[in-house]
């Protein structure tokens, strides 16, 4: 029996300049709140760092899922959003290895 693929999580990291921020915000809300959701997004958070640093992680359902949305033509939105409020950022992809939910 074949065991399903791990989850994977995408993480894009900027800093973004303060003026800009309200901006990151309000259109990170209107992705969130968008119909038109990729296939295997299971959920994404936008975190606040310190000194104007930002996060955007993703978990997806499986790397299939991140290829498939990669080969769509589509830019991935995370991306978009951070050139978009002129913000430079690093990206790096994590397998779930393992994860705990309390409860």
């Amino acid at each position: 029996m074949a065991t399903a693929e791990p989850p994977v999580l995408t993480v894009v990291d900027a800093v973004v300049p303060e003026s800009r921020e309200p901006e990151l915000v309000a259109w990170f809300r209107a992705l969130a709140a968008a119909e038109d959701q990729p296939p295997g997004l299971l959920r994404s958070e936008l975190l606040r760092g310190q000194e104007g640093r930002w996060r955007i992680q993703t978990l997806w359902r499986d790397r299939a899922a991140v290829v498939a949305l990669r080969q769509s033509g589509r830019p991935p939105a995370a991306l978009e959003l951070l050139r978009s409020v002129g913000a430079e950022h690093t990206h790096e992809v994590f397998t779930v290895e393992h994860s705990h939910r309390p409860g």
